[in-house]
Parts: structure tokens; C-alpha cells; sequence
């Protein structure tokens, strides 16, 4: 597995955008409307920051972003490795003991498949795996 990319809670993504580039020269890579979100991944060169932003004025939205937002505010929401076999990270995670919350692959942002498993039993973080 390799590092794919942070998720980051944002409420607004086209200012942390915009520091990331000045700061980090991370360009825009891709950008779409998903699950209720604004995403937006920003190349890193080995790696992505994928911005979410809630397309719902908060408080009162719905979904995982826009909770994350209400009871932590902005920040790291999630960190992704790629997989070539997400099926196999699956398997390998339940054969270790590790929660899932996703116990099939889901669609995701940028047409990827997508799981993730539970931060109560990967040490308080939410990782996802992505297969391309």
C-alpha cells in the first residue's frame, strides 16, 4: 500500500485552495460535486489533499463532513492508502480485528472504489483505502 491522500473538513475550500498552492505549490488535480460534498484533490507530487466542503450551509446538513465540521471544525478528517485489491485490504483488516465500516467497497470521489475502516480500532484514525 502507498499513501493516496489526506482528507481535510473544510467550510471553505476554495481559501484553504488557495493557501495550499501558495504555500505547498499543491495544484488542483480534480474537482466535483459528490455525496453532498464539494471535493477537491490538490497534487501533491506523491500524494494528494482532498478538501472536502459541505454543498449545505451548516449546521443542520447531513452526512459525515458536515458533522465532522460541527463537533471538531476544520482539519484532518481521514487518511487514505492505495490499494491494488481493496477486497484483499478488507480481508486483511477483519483477519487483524479491525472494525470496518464499509464491509464492501463503495463508490468514491473521482470514480475510485472506496472503504473505510473504524478509527476506534486503527488508533483513533479514520483510514480509508482507495483502489483506482
Amino acid at each position: 500500500m502507498e499513501f493516496d491522500h489526506a482528507g481535510i473538513a473544510t467550510d471553505d475550500l476554495d481559501d484553504l485552495a488557495d493557501l495550499y498552492d501558495g504555500l505547498l505549490d499543491a495544484t488542483l488535480a480534480h474537482e466535483e460535486e459528490f455525496d453532498g460534498l464539494r471535493v477537491a484533490f490538490l497534487d501533491l507530487g506523491n500524494g494528494h489533499l482532498e478538501l472536502l466542503e459541505p454543498l449545505e450551509p451548516l449546521p443542520g446538513a447531513e452526512g459525515a463532513i458536515p458533522r465532522y465540521l460541527d463537533e471538531h471544525g476544520p482539519g484532518i478528517h481521514h487518511l487514505a492508502l492505495r490499494t491494488d485489491d481493496i477486497e484483499a485490504a478488507l480481508d486483511t483488516a477483519r483477519e487483524a480485528g479491525v472494525d470496518l465500516v464499509d464491509e464492501e467497497p463503495r463508490p468514491g470521489a473521482w470514480g475510485h472504489h472506496v472503504a473505510f475502516l473504524h478509527p476506534a480500532t486503527t488508533g483513533g484514525v479514520l483510514v480509508e483505502f482507495v483502489e483506482r
